[in-house]
């Protein structure tokens, strides 16, 4: 097999990379759904490449290694038996990693739920600990809890409703989602995963932003309670990652976005496409004449 079964594998690494690229210079939704789409084709199709690495070891199993002493028919040798020894194993692990992200996602939402049942589309918790986080559901709701309403004044409690109101109204748990599974197949994308959650936020800010009508309001809001949050769901709150950098945009006036950055990637995943799909019907006739 040649070097298109490869391609997918080390392209991954190039959607990683152009996320410091559009990170800061697109609107973060845009930004955000493409960097996903590109995540989700580079880990289906590496994860693709092993899965058909891994499948040539096949011919050193019966019937078809009974045939390597055959006088008259030599079978085809794709790739050494190392590389798809390791292809295997890589496959498997990312099966693995796969499972325990979905299922640690899934029993923390589980969990979230659990806490009371919603009033007006929220619950609020009576904990000391300062906690604001959107429950993905149908119908979704916020849950937050009395130590974070008591941190906040009413005019940044309003910033809080409306950034995680602005990540259900989104459906954010389903990009950071497919960004999690997408990372968790190729771990060179977890910079993806990092760069698509931060993108979440600063969308959900820039919603609040404008439900409020006062940036520096915001900006002060999100401090508040990114500084208090310092523990707990941060993958659904609002204190996500890069906190300092989300205010310090949120000081700025919106930003012009420059959406021709995010070709970088679309062409990145448009490669992966062809490339994987060189390698498929590679292996096809491959298969042909094993058979």
């Amino acid at each position: 097999m040649t070097i298109e079964i490869y391609l997918p594998l080390a392209l991954a690494a190039a959607v990683a990379l152009s996320t410091r690229w559009i990170i800061s210079r697109c609107a973060p939704g845009t930004a955000a759904r493409v960097l996903t789409a590109a995540a989700v084709v580079a880990a289906a199709a590496s994860t693709w490449s092993l899965l058909l690495l891994a499948l040539t070891m096949l011919d050193d199993v019966p019937p078809l290694s009974a045939l390597d002493n055959h006088p008259h028919i030599e079978l085809p040798e794709p790739v050494p038996g190392l590389i798809a020894l390791f292809a295997g194993i890589g496959l498997l692990g990312a099966v693995v990693r796969l499972f325990r992200d979905r299922r640690h996602r899934g029993q923390l939402i589980n969990e979230l739920r659990r806490v009371g049942e919603p009033q007006d589309g929220m619950v609020i918790a009576d904990w000391s600990k300062p906690i604001a986080v959107a429950i993905p559901g149908r119908p979704g709701h916020l849950l937050v809890t009395s130590g974070m309403l008591r941190l906040l004044d009413a005019d940044e409690r309003r910033v809080l409703f409306a950034h995680e109101q602005a990540h259900l109204d989104h459906n954010h748990y389903i990009l950071a989602g497919a960004a999690a599974a997408a990372a968790a197949l190729n771990p060179m994308l977890i910079p993806v995963r990092n760069a698509v959650a931060y993108l979440l936020e600063r969308q959900a800010d820039e919603d609040a932003a404008a439900v409020v009508g006062d940036r520096d309001l915001a900006a002060h809001a999100v401090a508040r309670a990114a500084l208090a949050m310092t523990t707990g769901p941060a993958a659904l709150s609002i204190s996500g990652s890069a906190a300092v950098q989300r205010v310090r945009e949120l000081r700025q006036p919106i930003p012009v976005p420059q959406h021709q950055r995010l070709l970088g990637p679309v062409v990145v995943a448009a490669g992966i496409v062809v490339a994987s799909t060189a390698a498929t019907l590679e292996f096809v006739e491959l298969a042909r004449a094993w058979l």
